[in-house]
């Protein structure tokens, strides 16, 4: 099983890597707040999925240390995403919405193949959980990324860009947060059973 997961875990890990250079660069480029959010995510989803090959075939207590982390990690994304949403409130430009739509597409496409790799996993340990977590809020991201690109398209306006970006943070602060309560049970219940 270590085995399995530990493979998986590569692969999505340089998935994402590859993917938060091209948002990041796209994002940008392309004015978009919704892209710099999701590559936000895509290199703290590789920073995730590193920490989760640490932590394979090592105790529950460097399990939850692991997803702990991944939650700070969520968390401080979120925060810089709301960062960067404020200013393009105050500064607004329209992102371009044909760059959005591609490469929005391309994250989607990706992210989908890093759920189905982890779906197998995702009810082995809180570790495993929580990466599969990860790979979820990927999808809502990226539907939502195309969901933005098509409304600036319709629109010509940046709001739905902004607002794009603002509720992905959300997301992204409340599976923080539900991370964090996923190792305090785990945690509690370690103590008790292990």
């Amino acid at each position: 099983m270590a085995r399995d997961q530990r493979k998986v875990l590569w692969i999505v890990l340089l998935i994402n890597m590859a993917m938060f250079g091209v948002e990041s660069a796209s994002g940008f480029y392309a004015d978009s707040v919704a892209l710099l959010g999701d590559s936000l995510d895509m290199l703290g989803d590789a920073l995730a999925y590193g920490a989760s090959l640490y932590v394979i075939g090592r105790s529950t207590a460097a399990k939850i240390r692991s997803a702990q982390l991944k939650a700070v990690i969520i968390l401080i994304s979120s925060l810089m995403v709301v960062g960067m949403a404020s200013y393009r409130f105050i500064y607004q430009e329209i992102p371009e919405n044909e760059i959005m739509g591609i490469v929005g597409g391309m994250a989607l496409a990706a992210n989908l193949v890093c759920l189905v790799l982890l779906t197998k996993f995702r009810k082995t340990d809180v570790n495993m959980a929580s990466v599969w977590i990860c790979s979820r809020n990927d999808i809502i991201a990226n539907v939502s990324v195309l969901g933005a690109a098509w409304l600036v398209r319709v629109t010509g306006h940046p709001w739905p860009d902004l607002v794009v970006g603002s509720l992905l943070a959300l997301l992204f602060i409340k599976s923080g947060f539900y991370i964090l309560r996923l190792t305090r049970e785990t945690g509690t219940g370690c103590q008790t059973a292990c």
